[in-house]
């Protein structure tokens, strides 16, 4: 399963791989580290799993949600940041976000999502 990472944070990602090498599923992984940069990736690469943080410089997690979702409405994305914040759970599924993670995240909490966007 190919996976996006998206995360201005290099350790984010990181710790998401290594989560992620830790399951019983074949992950491949793409990362970005902004937004926009997703979005490019997400257009060229066409990963089964997008994760994605709110809180990037530029173009924020939401704003980059809506853009992939006009692109393609069957994208699965969980978001993952931080900012737990009611509103910004509410924006993140109104933008097409299928999930949710808050931060800090445990590993069963991350593959629960996983298994439960892909339904694996």
């Amino acid at each position: 399963m190919k996976v996006l990472l998206v995360d201005d944070a290099a350790f984010v990602r990181m710790s998401l791989k290594r989560v992620l090498d830790e399951s019983e599923y074949d992950f491949t992984y793409i990362e970005a580290s902004t937004g926009q940069e997703g979005i490019d990736l997400f257009k060229r690469e066409k990963p089964d799993l997008i994760i994605m943080d709110i809180t990037m410089p530029g173009m924020n997690g939401i704003e980059a949600v809506e853009k992939i979702m006009d692109i393609d409405s069957n994208a699965k994305i969980i978001m993952c940041s931080s900012m737990g914040y009611q509103e910004k759970v509410v924006d993140a599924i109104t933008a097409g976000a299928v999930d949710f993670i808050v931060k800090p995240y445990t590993s069963e909490k991350i593959m629960l999502a996983i298994e439960k966007v892909m339904k694996i």
